[in-house]
């Protein structure tokens, strides 16, 4: 660059510009990243179902609309439901949570009326996203696997360490 384009006023413009637009997309990544956003969890898309030795759990999520992703699950112990679970993923002033409300048979709510977990947005990867219930040492994990299977682990913190197990292993129902 030569001292007279440097020194031409519509230069001295657009370069402070430019450095704030740069500086504006840095910042919007860094935010996303660290509240999260709805299309960190859209592998989970679909029907799926786990089959485990004593039950069954099948899961439909919805794909995002707006600020919001639903999912529900049934869990099956033989031919009888154990438990339904409603899921809402939104995009809240404080990022992406998880908000989950859990039923018995015949839709009696396990948790009080105006109650909830909230799962609070961690972190994620490609393919990976983690969330913390609100005021306890409980982490899940959504994680795919492949194509056709994604699992949901649980996770405790014991001696200063998150130590994961999983607690559903989905596969797609095709």
């Amino acid at each position: 660059m030569n001292s007279k384009s440097s020194k031409h006023p519509l230069f001295k413009t657009l370069l402070p510009l430019l450095f704030l637009l740069a500086l504006t997309s840095v910042e919007e990544s860094w935010a996303q990243q660290k509240t999260g956003s709805l299309s960190d969890l859209s592998f989970i898309e679909g029907h799926w179902k786990a089959t485990m030795s004593d039950r069954t759990v099948e899961g439909e999520w919805m794909p995002q609309d707006g600020d919001n992703m639903l999912g529900f699950m049934r869990m099956m112990s033989g031919n009888k439901a154990s438990m339904y679970e409603l899921l809402a993923y939104e995009q809240s002033e404080q990022g992406l949570v998880s908000r989950v409300k859990h039923f018995k048979p015949g839709m009696i709510g396990m948790e009080e009326k105006e109650k909830f977990d909230q799962y609070n947005f961690v972190e994620a990867s490609k393919g990976k996203v983690v969330l913390q219930k609100q005021g306890e040492d409980l982490r899940i994990i959504y994680e795919k696997r492949s194509n056709d299977q994604f699992a949901i682990m649980r996770g405790n913190l014991a001696e200063g360490k998150w130590a994961f197990k999983d607690l559903f292993v989905f596969n797609r129902v095709k």
